[in-house]
């Protein structure tokens, strides 16, 4: 090669790196995901939700995903406890934003919401604290320890992170498990609470009511190498608790199958909106109907896995928005009424404990704090994380605003509003939208509705 021919060379060779840089032209930029999973098991004798941990029935753990791209990370998070909230999820997003080298409102924290599961609120234990009876609902130590080892394997992933060419999606209806908790009357007024078990005749023979039936599942690939399954259905995820059997209960079986079935995969189950349905109709409780439930969730999430379809991912699909939100407090989050029964040394320790965790919002609410609502975009499919108990009408609300698009929805992020309702709901009585549930007023459907319309627009 003559010396001017290898100038010319030289000269072709740098205009391509131009146009792979995207000057004048672009090559499809990669995103990348890494994966990770701890062990989020307490100890024995440690408080959970209901009673102190008397036995491990399966184990627990914090589980998720690290997206990388040409912006800062986004971190998925799903733990498998009964609820993370207030300054305890603040901890949680913070410490795995420091790990990704991302800022907080990049990270999504979630509850799978367990019964027989762990309470984080560190809010709350501090007020308890205050009064000397902290450590029979919290254990703040094993907490952090979580928090740190999940930090931890946050750092891993991004430094193990794979190429991420295509997404798939697919969905499968869950047979026999949801049915909403709410049974209306002829007035329109909650008859019955049709709670995660039940042996009523009259609740098990009305319909299933409002719920969504359809499991949905993305999927993350390298080429022809899946990374991660993601899956998103909304049901408290009880058969029966209470007594300190920790378990992840049968989404967490059900995951567990489809991890022997799948090997290599990393396999992630989010709670959707399901904090007005439950298994109610098909579960009276017994310990022979958990697997039976397992099993009906874990043939839906394979059959979704099957009718994956699969489309090209770039960096220039994906696309994180974020819509801080300030929810209404309920008309009885008075602080001072509540800071009275936490300090009444003569109640029980649970209405104590419930005062607490009414205040630690209510002062949330009057330092001005907002909530994260976060949209997650990779190119016409939506993930909304959601924070609370949410009623499942906010799924299928957001389903309607893209209609013919994908839209999936974790809920159980922040716990500290409670049980989140539809603005009806609040007057028709029931468990889920009394004083003793909810934290937020009948406003907080408009609040939400409007956020996610903004999210999805």
């Amino acid at each position: 090669m003559t010396i001017r021919n290898a100038y010319v060379y030289l000269l072709v060779l740098a205009a391509c790196s131009l146009l792979r840089c995207g000057l004048g032209g672009s090559e499809a930029e990669p995103l990348s995901i890494g994966t990770f999973n701890v062990d989020a098991t307490p100890p024995i004798g440690s408080p959970v939700a209901y009673a102190p941990a008397r036995s491990i029935t399966d184990p627990l753990s914090a589980r998720g995903v690290v997206i990388l791209s040409k912006d800062k990370p986004v971190v998925l998070c799903a733990v498998d406890w009964i609820g993370i909230a207030n300054g305890g999820h603040d901890a949680w997003r913070e410490a795995l934003a420091e790990a990704a080298g991302t800022s907080v409102d990049r990270v999504a924290v979630h509850t799978l919401h367990q019964h027989d599961g762990v309470r984080c609120d560190f809010t709350t234990e501090a007020l308890l604290e205050e009064q000397g009876i902290a450590g029979r609902s919290f254990q703040r130590d094993f907490d952090e320890k979580v928090i740190k080892r999940t930090a931890q394997a946050v750092r891993q992933a991004v430094e193990t992170s794979r190429p991420v060419t295509h997404i798939g999606v697919g969905e499968a209806k869950v047979d026999k498990v949801a049915s909403n908790r709410r049974i209306l009357g002829p007035d329109g007024k909650v008859k019955i609470v049709r709670y995660s078990s039940s042996r009523n005749p009259e609740a098990i023979a009305a319909p299933e009511g409002v719920i969504d039936p359809f499991l949905r599942l993305l999927s993350f690939w390298n080429e022809e190498t899946p990374i991660a399954s993601l899956t998103y259905y909304a049901t408290h995820p009880q058969s029966y608790y209470g007594d300190g059997d920790v378990t992840a209960e049968f989404p967490g079986m059900a995951r567990a199958m489809r991890e022997q079935e799948l090997p290599g995969v990393a396999h992630i189950h989010f709670n959707g909106a399901g904090g007005n349905v439950a298994a109610g109709k098909y579960n009276d409780g017994s310990p022979e109907r958990r697997p039976i439930l397992a099993q009906r969730m874990a043939e839906a999430m394979r059959t979704a896995w099957e009718s994956t379809q699969k489309t090209p991912i770039e960096a220039k699909d994906f696309e994180w928005r974020v819509q801080p939100v300030r929810l209404p407090p309920a008309s009885h989050m008075v602080p001072a009424d509540l800071r009275e029964i936490v300090e009444d040394s003569g109640r029980e320790h649970r209405e104590r404990l419930n005062a607490a965790s009414h205040l630690a919002w209510a002062l949330r609410c009057q330092e001005g704090r907002r909530i994260d609502v976060t949209d997650l975009r990779l190119g016409d499919v939506h993930v909304l994380h959601m924070p609370g108990e949410l009623f499942v009408e906010y799924q299928l609300a957001a389903q309607e605003m893209k209609q013919g698009k994908t839209v999936l929805m974790a809920a159980y992020g922040d716990f500290g509003p409670g049980y989140i309702g539809t603005e009806v709901a609040y007057s028709q009585g029931g468990y889920e939208t009394s004083a003793g549930a909810s934290r937020v007023a009948p406003e907080v459907e408009s609040v939400l509705m409007e956020a996610m319309k903004t999210l999805l627009e």
